[in-house]
Order: C-alpha cells, then structure tokens, then sequence
C-alpha cells in the first residue's frame, strides 16, 4: 500500500521526535508526507521535518508548506523562501468563523493577501475553511488558485463549488468519526480524481483510534475506511489518491 498523508503538523516535536513519527509512518506504508504550516512556528517546524526526512534512511518522502492561518491575523505576513529547499505549497490559510468570528474581516485580509502571493510563485494553497465557505470561495473567484481544501467538514454543496474551482478535496479522521454523516455525504460526490487523504495530526486520530495523539502512520485507517465505503480495494484507493496528491502539489 503506497499512502500519502496530505496534511500533518509537527508542533512541538524535535529532530528525533520527527524521525520516531516518519518512520512509523513508512513502515505503515506511507511514502509521501506533506508537512504544514500555519504559524511562525509550524512553519519553521514544517521545514525542519522535511530535513529531517531528507538527511535519514527509512522515512517517507517529506515536501513541506509554509503559510499564516486564521489565527496569526497580528503577524506580518512574510513567507521567506529558502532558494535551496523552498516550500511546494502555501498553507494553511484560510477562513475559521466558528473559533475566531470577531476577527472576520482581518481574516479576509490575511487570506486574500496569502493566495495573491501563492498565485505569484505558482504555488498550489492548503486551505481551512469552517463555517466560512461563502467567503472562501468568494475568495478564491476573486483571486483564481489551485490547491487542496483540507479537512474537509462542509456540505456536498460547498464541495461540488470547490471542486467547481478545480480544487482537490481532502478527508481527514473526523470521516470515520460516528457522528459526520455531513462529511460523509460530501465525500461520496468527490470524485476518485479529486479526492485526498490526510492526518491533520497531532489532531483527529481516525477510528479505531480516536482520543490517541495522531500521527502520519494512522492515515491508513482513513484510507481503509474510505476504500470501503467507495466500494474499492484499499490498495487501490491508496494508489489514486497517491496520484492525486502528486498532481495537486506539482
């Protein structure tokens, strides 16, 4: 089974830390990470993963994303570029009205700002958005981009209107959860070359092992539990989806 986690952080975790986790993940058969930011500090820890990756033996491939999300609206917006090992994705970014709705408009600012500048380097965006797909596609007509809308939660509507954009959708551990019929029925009208798999961890362990800290290796439980509901062996969902993270991060 070839996995690729299309979304994971690494928060707090050092050097060897991130090794422990990424060798896990390949021996669990996932080849590909892409490792996200967020903040100054997940950014600089996204990087680091993707180095840690590069320099051993054994882990999966690690690309990584640099970007602000809705919560780093008083941070000045600067995504440096490393020449020599530079992100392949802007992110995440995006819109939150559930956690943050008072800061709305700076959250507008900071999104639009971020996918004019991912347009400039012909960089693919992550995107958050909770309770703010209006805006975010208003968004994203405004300012055309390409990319992945992570963890996706929204309704079958707001998918067929990414999907719409030419947007990839992407499934975390929340599909296997017993109470998201709503994500579910979203994922059953992505179709099989738009779809994606991801962690999100340290957040949203999938089924059977929701309430544990989430990993990149625990991506094959989202994988198994989608190729089962879309009728498919779990090979062969893994290997399209590869395909698909491939193409959306190129």
């Amino acid at each position: 089974m070839r996995l690729y986690d299309t979304h994971c952080h690494f928060e707090t975790a050092s050097p060897v830390e991130i090794a422990a986790i990424l060798s896990r993940a390949r021996a669990a058969g996932v080849e590909a990470v892409m490792a996200v930011g967020g903040s100054p500090a997940l950014n600089a820890a996204a990087e680091l993963a993707a180095e840690v990756a590069a320099s051993g033996e054994g882990m999966p491939a690690v690309i990584f994303a640099t970007g602000l999300d809705r919560d780093q609206v008083n941070v000045s917006l600067c995504l440096c570029v490393n020449s020599e090992h530079p992100p392949r994705a802007v992110g995440e970014i995006g819109l939150d009205y559930h956690y943050s709705p008072e800061t709305r408009e700076a959250q507008r600012e900071l999104f639009g700002a971020q996918l004019e500048e991912a347009a400039k380097r012909n960089l693919p965006v992550i995107i958050h958005t909770r309770e703010a797909d209006d805006d975010t596609l208003a968004l994203l007509r405004e300012v055309p981009s390409r990319g992945v809308i992570h963890c996706y939660t929204g309704t079958p509507e707001a998918a067929k209107a990414f999907l719409d954009l030419g947007f990839y959708i992407s499934f975390s551990g929340i599909v296997t959860f017993r109470l998201a019929d709503n994500v579910r029925a979203a994922a059953a009208v992505v179709p099989d070359d738009r779809i994606l798999i991801e962690t999100d961890s340290p957040f949203l362990a999938p089924v059977p092992l929701r309430g544990k800290v989430n990993e990149p290796a625990f991506v094959r439980h989202t994988c198994e539990y989608l190729a089962t509901r879309r009728g498919m062996a779990a090979d062969d969902f893994a290997a399209l989806t590869f395909a698909n993270a491939e193409r959306a991060f190129a």
